[in-house]
């Protein structure tokens, strides 16, 4: 069996589980940082399973989105680390979020489509096995509401593209994700009060044109390799608040799959949620739960947590000054906050540093950041970080070092940290250790 038709197999098989009537998911990593994906490899490795990784088309692209990769480079990226971690390349799975024309709304549909041509199949040619294909966005000339018969044309448009490239990349066909109810990548713009799940009628209008368009484009024989629904099911964050799931009001929306045999519902914007609800999203059929911003927000609360044990065991000269650097180069280079975060200083300032939509994470790559972050790091771990400090800040790390479960060095403080987000998903997905190992052996079917 090959490492991607384990990866495929892996899919199918969770989502047949479910479809069987298992309450079992999939979780999706949707990030580019190295240390967040080092920790959801490694809450895979405990969890005995595989890991599913997704780059957005606004972090990776051809011409390298804002992280500077293109798809082969965050691949090798991703597998770089899990190799450090000694977790099985097999075992990873890579995904592209949002591929169409996002990237470029303000060029000609014509133009913004070529290009989501060639970032689909740089996608696919790199080994990424599973595939949203997202063509509900405006470009310049069209209608500001595209009516789905062309979202499903322009979709099908792609999905010829990704089967011609994996024909010539000699590897297994991906499987696809489909939907036009899709939240705004990273979060929601506004300050949001609740959201309305999408009519079940828009979800079933949304299946039927799809599958109309992929049989008009010849591709009717692809319809079992699309493996879920991109649908709103209320949820949501915004700078400050969370909108949480609540069950009641999908009660017809998550009837919508019942004969279909092949899909699930995906979930976009579930960061944040609480245990409860991604239990409850994944017994409701949303058996793909997708989370980015939340965990590089774990990331830097921990980061924070280390500068303000700096302050404490290192000398004034010699500190990192991590959050001031942080600040001088938000404030420096502020396109991906300002149209963002509203109201006075006090107010910006706040949000730069801690919202829920964590605009932040855009600046972790700046040259400045990174020197201070990998500072912060080694001036902790040449003075060591006293217990106590440890406990009035990082509180259940504190908890796992005294339980021998932990170390003590601080880039494993961040990572378990960032599990601290991951754990939850993982739970509501029930990842089963001996189900995994099943997989791993190949004994599927």
């Amino acid at each position: 069996m090959t490492d991607t038709l384990h990866r495929i197999d892996w899919l199918a098989d969770t989502i047949g589980r479910h479809k069987s009537g298992e309450s079992v998911g999939i979780y999706s990593v949707c990030s580019a940082h190295p240390t967040v994906l080092e920790a959801a490899i490694v809450q895979a490795a405990a969890d005995g399973g595989y890991v599913l990784i997704e780059a957005t088309s606004n972090q990776v692209d051809q011409f390298g989105g804002y992280t500077g990769l293109r798809p082969a480079e965050f691949r090798d990226l991703v597998l770089g680390i899990a190799d450090r971690c000694g977790f099985a390349r097999e075992r990873v799975v890579l995904g592209g979020d949002h591929l169409g024309p996002n990237r470029w709304q303000r060029e000609s549909a014509d133009v913004a489509m070529a290009h989501a041509e060639v970032l689909i199949a740089a996608y696919v040619e790199a080994g990424y096995t599973k595939i949203h294909l997202d063509c509900s966005m405006s470009c310049a000339d069209d209608p500001a509401v595209l009516p789905d018969d062309v979202v499903a044309s322009r979709s099908a448009r792609l999905l010829r593209v990704a089967e011609d490239a994996a024909g010539r990349a000699g590897s297994d066909r991906p499987v696809y994700v489909i939907g036009t109810e899709v939240p705004v990548p990273g979060g929601a713009h506004e300050t949001l009060d609740r959201l309305t799940p999408t009519p079940p009628e828009r979800a079933r209008a949304t299946i039927a044109a799809h599958r109309t368009a992929f049989a008009d484009a010849g591709l009717g024989h692809v319809w079992p390799r699309v493996m879920a629904l991109v649908v709103q099911p209320g949820v949501e964050f915004d700078h400050v608040q969370v909108i949480d799931y609540e069950h009641a009001a999908t009660a017809q929306l998550r009837h919508v799959l019942d004969d279909e045999d092949n899909l699930v519902f995906e979930a976009h914007s579930t960061d944040y949620q609480r245990p409860a609800q991604l239990r409850e999203l994944v017994e409701d059929h949303w058996a793909v739960l997708k989370v980015g911003p939340g965990l590089t927000f774990a990331m830097r609360e921990a980061l924070f947590a280390l500068a303000m044990i700096e302050i404490e065991v290192v000398p004034r000269t010699a500190r990192s000054t991590l959050i001031e650097t942080l600040e001088r180069r938000m404030l420096a280079e502020p396109r991906y906050w300002q149209d963002y975060y509203e109201g006075d200083p006090v107010a910006q300032r706040t949000s730069r540093r801690y919202s829920f939509s964590d605009r932040l994470r855009y600046y972790w790559a700046d040259g400045e950041v990174d020197a201070a972050r990998q500072t912060l790091l080694a001036n902790l771990d040449r003075v060591g970080i006293p217990l106590p400090l440890i406990s009035q800040f990082l509180p259940l790390q504190y908890e796992r070092i005294r339980a021998g479960e932990l170390g003590v060095d601080a880039q494993a403080l961040v990572i378990d940290r960032v599990r601290d987000a991951l754990r939850p998903y993982a739970d509501a997905c029930r990842v089963s250790d001996a189900h995994a190992h099943t997989m791993i052996s190949g004994g599927t079917r």
